[in-house]
């Protein structure tokens, strides 16, 4: 069966969230800076290990479906609220707005 004592799963699941996540949704951050895709990875597979170490694999996979549940949300009630598709990320002015981010010189 499975080896509870190894934390190797969480982070396995962490990265294959965040590949897929990358794979569908990378569009979404386009102009995000390098170290700050980074720097999340790293902070979710640390504090899902940190939860599944200290109270329990249950509660850190209930953790990311919380977070799942929450990008769910955002791209399929929030931006579309705010006149943005929360698949393709179009408009892009209004997406680009929303970030921060100034418009792209051509």
């Amino acid at each position: 069966m499975w080896n509870t004592n190894s934390l190797w799963f969480e982070v396995a699941v962490v990265t294959s969230l965040t590949a897929v996540g990358s794979i569908f949704f990378s569009h979404f951050e386009e102009r995000t800076p390098k170290w700050r895709k980074i720097l999340k990875l790293i902070f979710f597979v640390f504090v899902t290990t940190l939860i599944s170490a200290t109270v329990g694999r249950i509660w850190a996979m209930s953790f990311l479906g919380l977070i799942l549940l929450f990008v769910v949300y955002i791209h399929a009630i929030w931006l579309p609220r705010k006149g943005i598709n929360g698949w393709t990320g179009e408009p892009r002015e209004k997406y680009y707005e929303l970030r921060g981010w100034k418009k792209k010189e051509k």
